[in-house]
């Protein structure tokens, strides 16, 4: 699944990460990728293997909350029901899509493309003034209304609409 929220601006699963992606940024398609998911991206790009495996991360090695690759944004994010999220994560990827921008288009992805990346693309939208401040319930609203496919988990709603001042 892959869906254009606004100009230049994707949203995606993680079905465009991998080789297809790769080719893709050999053509030109993708200059900016944001990855919102610690596996497999983040766990790729940092590596350190699965859940259960031997090479695991800790909190604190220095890329533990995101990795910056030139063109890509490598973040250690998961999707539980409670809020286990870091404002950093929402300002870094902001800044990074707003930077990415004026270079082509940008891709967000997350493993299913229904709740982090979309999530971290409303946020930037936001931030940009294309939606509601107020909250994130009026923000939420006007977004889907450019992104039907729209199911923030409970973590992120809990998260979101807590820490709505800070992650703007």
């Amino acid at each position: 699944m892959r869906s254009e929220v606004t100009p230049d601006l994707w949203v995606a699963d993680e079905r465009e990460c991998g080789p297809a992606v790769a080719a893709q940024r050999v053509l030109g398609r993708w200059p900016a990728i944001v990855h919102a998911c610690k596996y497999p991206c983040h766990a790729a790009a940092v590596g350190y293997d699965g859940e259960h495996a031997t090479k695991k991360i800790t909190p604190d090695h220095p890329e533990y909350v995101w990795a910056e690759r030139p063109g890509n944004l490598f973040l250690n994010m998961i999707d539980p029901p409670q809020p286990l999220f870091r404002v950093e994560t929402f300002t870094r990827a902001a800044a990074f899509i707003g930077q990415a921008r004026p270079g082509g288009p940008t891709l967000v992805h997350c493993n299913q493309g229904r709740s982090r990346a979309p999530s971290l693309v409303l946020v930037f939208l936001a931030r940009a003034g294309r939606l509601p401040r107020d909250s994130f319930g009026a923000a939420r609203e006007a977004f889907v209304a450019l992104y039907p496919a729209y199911e923030p988990g409970l973590g992120l709603v809990t998260f979101l609409t807590e820490r709505w001042r800070e992650v703007l």
